[in-house]
């Protein structure tokens, strides 16, 4: 099973400073998360917002990583593997490695980009309202920095998720910048310069600077 992805080339393309990948929430695609990368401001940056590969069961056009109505998480498992592929596979496509790559995801794929990108040596991992769906698996020496944002009125993820998530993941001793946010489920813009700073921060200067 092999994911599909939208590419936005940085305004620079032989002057690229890194790569963000982006993995959508369940029920949207790959376009959702597109809007937000005017706002993010990194014009050196390469962005892939890659979709998930289910369709889903009550949404015209959405996607989802695994099946969240039923206990078993169904596809999940696939899901891992194909997504796990397709990042073994990104520093080989951009010639970027990945610690000047983050991955970002909102909601499921935030549940995504924290259970697979703790197996990387990634700059920095960014999940918004998100959380863990099973005990992570890391496996480099070193887990990626962490930022993680949550809103205090989400209705569709409660906050408590993120508690817990943090503290899982620091007592694996990861690095976690936390911020909570007033707001639902969503990605507001105070948000969005939070994380700007964050993968600025985590993937450091231009290679060369």
């Amino acid at each position: 099973m092999q994911l599909e992805a939208i590419a936005i080339s940085p305004k620079t393309p032989d002057a690229t400073k890194g790569v963000v990948v982006m993995l959508h929430g369940w029920g949207a695609n790959a376009k959702d998360l597109t809007s937000l990368v005017p706002s993010l401001n990194l014009p050196d940056y390469k962005f892939f917002s890659v979709e998930a590969p289910f369709a889903h069961p009550q949404v015209p056009n959405g996607k989802m990583w695994y099946n969240l109505e039923v206990e078993d998480r169904q596809g999940l498992a696939s899901s891992q593997r194909a997504l796990t592929d397709w990042l073994q596979a990104l520093p080989e496509t951009t010639n970027i490695p990945f610690s000047r790559t983050c991955l970002l995801g909102f909601s499921q794929g935030g549940a995504m980009a924290l259970d697979i990108g703790v197996r990387f040596p990634l700059a920095g991992i960014v999940s918004l309202s998100g959380y863990l769906h099973e005990q992570p698996k890391p496996q480099t020496d070193r887990i990626p920095p962490i930022f993680m944002a949550h809103g205090t009125n989400d209705p569709v993820v409660p906050i408590n998720t993120s508690y817990q998530a943090r503290e899982t993941l620091e007592s694996l001793g990861s690095s976690i910048d936390y911020q909570e946010f007033a707001m639902g489920h969503e990605i507001a813009l105070p948000v969005l310069e939070s994380v700007k700073n964050f993968i600025e921060r985590s993937v450091g200067p231009a290679l060369g600077s």
